[in-house]
């Protein structure tokens, strides 16, 4: 793409994430947000990108493009070619300025949102131009981490769903094409199933936020941080494979394990039980502290795997070739 200018709409945590990414992949970046501590909050995950996402490559990332931040949403998308919305997940919200977006911006111009939850069909209501608009769902941190759901309807346009799998792959990306619309996509669906047995677990006193976490990063994230949910019960079939696995397990899924199809109510008293006992497990760092923790933990995953040309390491290694190109 020759126009290498992204407008951000939304300056969050993921809005400031996309700006990043794109910023130290060499495209200029227009940034709007309203907030008046909009600015502070995206420089300072910027200083996280800068200090650890060429950590994760083998060789140079391209020249930074240039930080612009706009005081009004036209000025930043007049002339953008990709546009990040990252507003909060209210619907009313987003159809706004999705609305406002496309009053302002190249008719050629991919406008993707951050949404986690919301389908690309119910952003499309009301729109000057629907196929214009699809869910491009990333991951915290954006700068770090490669997957991003990109959702389109029954009226995205092909042709810019393909040229938007291509962009977000030449940035270091993973699009991962959701084939059916739904709420939540993929991967949220299947932490939300986590998220709520882990509040069960809680309200019920069988264990704390810490020792949920050990459980997860003790234990089995380790295995899906490198092969997933499905390619990790595989192995655990054995020479038999996935089929002797299900045989065996199968039946379990019958017994009363998991509350997945109930919540627990979050009461003052749960929640506060919850806030408590987060902030005896790490209430001792700041949250930039545990941001730049987090990073670089995640840079010794994904660079482990990359000797071992192996799911993340897999895609790294394939971003460094394209970058080597480019020098």
């Amino acid at each position: 793409m020759s126009n290498k200018i992204v407008a951000i709409i939304g300056g969050g945590v993921i809005g400031g994430g996309w700006a990043a990414r794109f910023l130290l992949h060499g495209w200029h970046v227009k940034v709007y947000d309203p907030a008046a501590d909009a600015q502070r909050k995206i420089e300072e995950v910027l200083a996280n990108a800068r200090a650890s996402l060429p950590k994760l490559s083998d060789v140079s990332l391209p020249k930074e493009g240039q930080l612009t931040f706009c005081d009004n949403l036209e000025a930043a998308v007049a002339d953008a070619s990709w546009i990040q919305e990252s507003v909060p997940e209210r619907l009313d919200i987003k159809l706004a300025t999705l609305a406002a977006i496309q009053a302002a911006c190249s008719h050629t111009a991919i406008i993707g949102s951050s949404t986690s939850g919301f389908k690309p069909s119910e952003l499309q209501q009301g729109a000057q131009r629907p196929a214009q608009i699809m869910v491009a769902h990333p991951f915290n941190p954006v700068y770090l981490l490669p997957l991003v759901e990109l959702v389109p309807s029954e009226q995205t346009n092909t042709a810019l769903l393909n040229q938007a799998k291509d962009l977000l792959t030449s940035i270091g990306m993973k699009p991962l094409h959701v084939r059916k619309e739904i709420d939540a996509h993929i991967a949220d669906r299947l932490l939300e199933a986590v998220w709520r047995e882990g509040l069960w677990l809680i309200n019920d006193g069988v264990a704390t936020t810490e020792e949920i976490d050990d459980a997860i990063r003790y234990g089995f994230g380790l295995r899906w941080a490198q092969m997933g949910l499905f390619e990790t019960y595989r192995i655990a079939g054995g020479e038999a494979g996935m089929a002797h696995f299900i045989a065996q397990f199968g039946p379990c899924l019958h017994w009363p394990w998991s509350k997945l199809t109930d919540v627990p109510e979050l009461t003052d008293q749960l929640v506060q039980t919850i806030a408590d006992q987060s902030d005896a497990q790490s209430g001792q760092y700041s949250i930039r502290e545990l941001e730049r923790i987090r990073d670089n933990n995640l840079i010794g995953i994904m660079r482990a795997q990359k000797q071992n040309q192996w799911g993340v390491g897999e895609l790294l290694n394939a971003h460094d070739k394209r970058l080597k190109e480019l020098e």
